[in-house]
């Protein structure tokens, strides 16, 4: 086994979970990480050091992504973990409403997409990797769920789950996990707060106000500890599944 250090991509870096992660791996696992992200913000720039290459690319952007997964090859010469962690929420919208098949479209272009993109580039060295090469798709409990108003992110977090489970069986030596990190006081659930109720149940859409009341929310770090982990640690028992990051079978990975 190398003693290199480990090499992990991270999409969706520059805020919520994504950059929790990017925190974890450099300050707990002293990874190197690539960070890949639409926008750059200063919380993702305070963590500049020599173990940490961030790329500036909107995921839906097939060339873009594919280079800025071969450009962190050649920079750190290696990938072990990659983390699919890049989402949108919108277009917040009924099936039988008005919303353009378009929106929907753009969303499958972030949410879905882009996940094969990413797989397709980072395969060859994740089939390389000394440690072997693991792939953690940051799902939702919308992936299993049909929450009204919601049909584009519940479509798009199943088809991830499912991507998930067929990767599995197609990559033996690649371990690939989906994960449900909670409900999580991020931007996306500030979002679902302040314009959801345009298209929710009145009944769900409540329950996502109260979390927040209630003081409920999960901070990011939390399942982000367990993505960190999973990245470079996931046995292969956990391949194909879909897991909660306070399952039994997380245990080992929230300490």
């Amino acid at each position: 086994m190398s003693n290199r250090k480990p090499v992990v991509i991270v999409t969706g870096a520059s805020r919520g979970i994504g950059l929790a992660v990017v925190k974890i791996l450099l300050e707990t696992f002293k990874a190197n990480v690539a960070a890949i992200s639409r926008t750059r913000t200063p919380e993702l720039e305070a963590l500049a050091s020599d173990s940490l290459l961030h790329i500036q690319c909107d995921v839906s952007d097939e060339p873009s992504l594919a280079r800025a997964i071969s450009q962190t090859e050649q920079h750190f010469s290696h990938i072990d973990g990659l983390i699919l962690n890049a989402a949108v929420v919108e277009p917040m919208c009924r099936i039988g409403d008005s919303t353009a098949l378009s929106a929907w479209k753009t969303h499958f272009d972030v949410n879905f997409f882009s996940l094969i993109t990413a797989i397709r580039s980072a395969l060859p060295a994740l089939r390389r990797s000394d440690i072997g090469g693991r792939i953690v798709f940051v799902s939702s409990g919308s992936a299993v769920k049909g929450t009204a108003g919601l049909g584009p992110y519940n479509a798009s977090k199943a088809a991830m789950n499912s991507l998930c489970r067929t990767l599995s069986e197609e990559e033996s030596e690649v371990i690939s996990v989906a994960l449900r990190p909670g409900v999580v006081d991020t931007d996306m659930h500030a979002m679902l707060r302040t314009s959801g109720g345009e298209s929710m149940a009145a009944e769900d859409y409540q329950k996502f106000l109260d979390y927040r009341a209630k003081g409920e929310l999960l901070s990011p770090d939390l399942p982000s500890r367990v993505i960190a982990a999973l990245s470079l640690q996931a046995p292969a028992s956990l391949s194909g599944q879909f897991v909660t990051w306070n399952d039994e079978s997380c245990t080992p990975f929230r300490s």
